[in-house]
């Protein structure tokens, strides 16, 4: 009894650990990212361009966003999910509270230095060490991760292809915070404020996106996507050859070799699309129950959007000439596959990590998703339209897809919100079976 006990004990520690990590990830999406991106965007808008925008304060809504918001919720995910796999939950409890707390000073501390600067020479490298220092915790507690004990056959080789990887993902995570103190560091000796170079900000945002989340997303949808979809089990092979299709391309980028890496990004993303069987008729029914039924078309929505993305991409490498194709590419990538992504995966699974709680509403998911989707559409579009000079009319729908945007990114971290405050329904059993006997 003692035994079981423990485990409660500390399954229910995981829990409140990860809870926090989510919430942390929500507090920078919302305030520090988008509603900072808005204000970015009507800016740009009323300008009708960059020009008079401070870049430092695009580049910390872009921090925020990946680093604060998708960063906060794969280590917090990573604790949670890897650690019990290992049956770590002791050490893992105490290394993810420090590493959180390491973590979002370092988010933090960036934002802030972007936007009010003050002494920004020590502040800017401080917050990547920090940062580091947050992550490689992280990956001294997961790195030893072991394959299911017990698995055979088929199940060998799956979790061997997802667990493989979620491994490049956080590889990707870590050049990716490596390159970001490399450059502050640079940036603090040769800088003139804390705004990166341009053209090495483009290099870095390939590394930040297509190297780290996006490879991590489809780790997970290799282990989380047959089930929840119903789909074939993925095809190791193909998964493994966009893994190494990618890498090339993000290689391709950081040299600033923008036609190779774009063809290669492309390749990769259609790669990894027909080995996860995303587009493919399901085995299975979908498994929807506690989430809205549209959830798998949202997931294939996704997987679109980064198809877009890398096409977009592509046709800035040989058309961009005011940076509205690039920009289109890298909002498509960041607002229409990650972050759809996550409001798909994430209100599917975020309950039950967080206390085994049910979603609070699959209503509010529907109109989170449906309000990303529209905004991001309509950015994707106008942004192509209005910097590229097609059809100037389009900078006036800038700031009406951010508003938009912002809606979705309020109701969905709403959702998260109400579901981590509301008892979980085991509890809410448990309580109202003690009343009624009390009667």
């Amino acid at each position: 009894m003692g035994d079981i006990e423990a485990i409660k004990q500390h399954e229910a520690a995981l829990q409140r650990s990860v809870t926090v990590w989510i919430v942390t990830g929500l507090l920078f999406m919302l305030l520090p990212g988008t509603f900072l991106g808005a204000w970015n965007l009507i800016s740009i808008s009323d300008e009708h361009g960059a020009a008079n925008v401070d870049p430092a304060w695009i580049q910390a809504h872009g921090h925020a966003q990946i680093f604060g918001w998708i960063g906060c919720f794969i280590l917090g995910i990573g604790f949670y999910s890897l650690s019990k796999m290992r049956g770590q939950a002791p050490v893992a409890v105490s290394r993810a509270w420090t590493s959180w707390a390491l973590w979002t000073a370092g988010v933090g501390l960036r934002w802030a230095t972007n936007l009010w600067r003050w002494e920004w020479r020590l502040a800017l490298p401080a917050s990547a060490i920090l940062e580091l220092a947050a992550f490689l915790l992280f990956f001294l507690t997961v790195s030893g991760h072991r394959s299911e004990k017990g698995s055979v056959g088929a199940s060998v080789q799956a979790s061997r292809t997802w667990i493989g990887i979620v491994v490049a993902g956080t590889l990707g995570f870590l050049l990716s915070l490596l390159g970001n103190l490399a450059v502050a560091l640079h940036s603090a000796f040769t800088g003139t404020g804390p705004a990166v170079a341009a053209g090495l900000d483009s290099r870095l945002l390939a590394l930040f996106t297509w190297a780290f989340p996006v490879v991590t997303i489809w780790g997970f949808s290799t282990r989380w996507l047959p089930t929840f979809l119903g789909l074939a089990n993925p095809d190791g092979r193909l998964l493994k050859t966009a893994v190494a299709i990618n890498t090339a391309a993000v290689a391709c980028a950081l040299g600033a070799w923008w036609f190779p890496a774009t063809a290669l990004f492309l390749a990769g993303s259609i790669t990894a699309s027909a080995g996860l069987h995303i587009f493919a008729r399901g085995e299975r029914p979908p498994k929807i129950v506690g989430v809205h039924a549209t959830f798998p078309l949202f997931v294939r929505i996704a997987y679109v959007w980064l198809l877009t993305a890398a096409c977009i991409s592509w046709s800035a490498a040989v058309w961009d000439r005011a940076g509205g194709l690039w920009g289109a590419s890298r909002h498509a990538l960041t607002v229409g596959f990650i972050s759809t992504m996550v409001f798909a995966i994430g209100q599917r699974i975020l309950p039950a990590f967080c206390g085994m709680r049910v979603l609070f509403s699959p209503m509010l998911m529907f109109a989170a998703l449906a309000f990303l989707n529209i905004g991001c559409f309509l950015r994707v579009g106008s942004e192509i339209g209005a910097y590229e000079g097609y059809l100037p009319a389009l900078w006036s729908v800038l700031p009406v897809s951010a508003i938009i945007e912002m809606t979705a990114m309020t109701l969905f971290a709403l959702n998260l919100f109400i579901t981590f405050g509301q008892a979980p329904p085991h509890l809410r059993n448990q309580q109202k079976g003690a009343r009624m006997q009390g009667v």
